[in-house]
């Protein structure tokens, strides 16, 4: 690894960006969070002010022509991220784009030929992934700990109030409850069952013209079944995943940011055991992930091919869903 620090520009003042980088950036030596641009000047110099950052760019092109940035990470709303994203690999950086990574399958290959075109990282930021407690869950259940596997669910519900001007509620920025709670969900179930699956139904309750709710059924092979649900509309907020094989079962309560609050609990012949639960942020380990795929210790485990998976199957989950 060299001794120069990881250089990193950020496109949009998002309120996710202080929790998601700069804090996790400005506890590591490794790390520069150097330029920050936002589509209103004033808004990310308020940002930049705020959160440390001695560099504001005039705009989203200037921040990746930028010769302090080694990677850009794209904090914008969704139906930006396909632009911005390919733009900043042509620029020759490397990408961590938020989640959900497209608004489509399409735009998500767009995202990975240009990472491949141009030999750049990309990374979306499914960063509960990179846990501890995820990284733990998945070699329980591929060791075959649990027996057979047999079942998988998982659920993300989180209140959010609606507003004209809240991204999530907007379907052409990317908005609904599939896009913004459910990927997680989708993208655990496949992680524990290291394959694809089908999808053999789903529905959702639509309101202000997203999916304010979803849920889907999937199929795995080998006789896996799985389920998902998320809703922006719940009257509590949960996060719950769960795998059930055939000599006991995986309990997970807040897979999505476990040092916030966790239990992982195993039940095997009829003793349940209290997994330890590391105290890591989610953010910092996906950090870190970051920071070794860039100093050429390991490749991403979130980004390319299995986005590309990722967002044909939340694509097939919309289409069975009639939306």
């Amino acid at each position: 690894m060299t001794s120069s620090p990881l250089r990193i520009g950020i496109l949009g003042a998002a309120k996710i960006a202080p929790w998601a980088l700069v804090k996790p950036a400005q506890a590591r030596s490794d790390v520069a969070v150097t330029a920050v641009a936002a589509r209103d000047p004033d808004r990310a110099r308020a940002f930049a002010a705020e959160q440390g950052i001695a560099n504001v760019a005039d705009s989203y092109q200037a921040l990746i022509q930028r010769d302090d940035v080694d990677l850009v990470y794209v904090a914008l709303p969704a139906g930006s991220h396909a632009e911005w994203t390919i733009k900043a690999l042509d620029a020759g950086k490397a990408v961590l784009c938020e989640k959900p990574f497209a608004m489509n399958l399409g735009e998500a290959q767009a995202m990975v030929d240009a990472s491949q075109r141009n030999g750049r990282p990309l990374f979306e930021a499914l960063h509960y992934r990179h846990h501890p407690v995820m990284l733990k869950a998945i070699a329980l259940v591929q060791s075959g700990a649990l027996g057979e596997l047999q079942s998988l669910e998982a659920v993300f519900d989180v209140p959010i109030a609606y507003s004209e001007t809240e991204l999530r509620w907007q379907k052409a920025l990317g908005g609904g409850s599939l896009m913004d709670l459910g990927t997680y969900c989708l993208h655990a179930v496949r992680m524990l069952a290291q394959s694809e699956p089908t999808v053999l139904s789903a529905s959702a309750q639509m309101q202000h013209g997203v999916d304010a709710a979803l849920e889907a059924t999937l199929a795995f092979g080998g006789g896996v079944t799985a389920k998902i649900s998320s809703s922006m509309v719940p009257n509590r907020m949960m996060a719950q995943l769960t795998a059930v094989g055939s000599l006991g079962r995986l309990d997970i309560t807040n897979f999505i940011a476990p040092q916030i609050g966790c239990r992982s609990a195993l039940t095997l012949g009829g003793k349940v055991e209290e997994l330890p639960i590391d105290p890591v942020a989610t953010f910092e380990a996906q950090l870190e992930h970051v920071v070794r795929v860039m100093s050429g210790q390991c490749q991403p485990i979130v980004g390319g091919t299995d986005s590309l998976a990722h967002m044909g199957l939340i694509d097939e989950i919309y289409r069975m869903a009639g939306d």
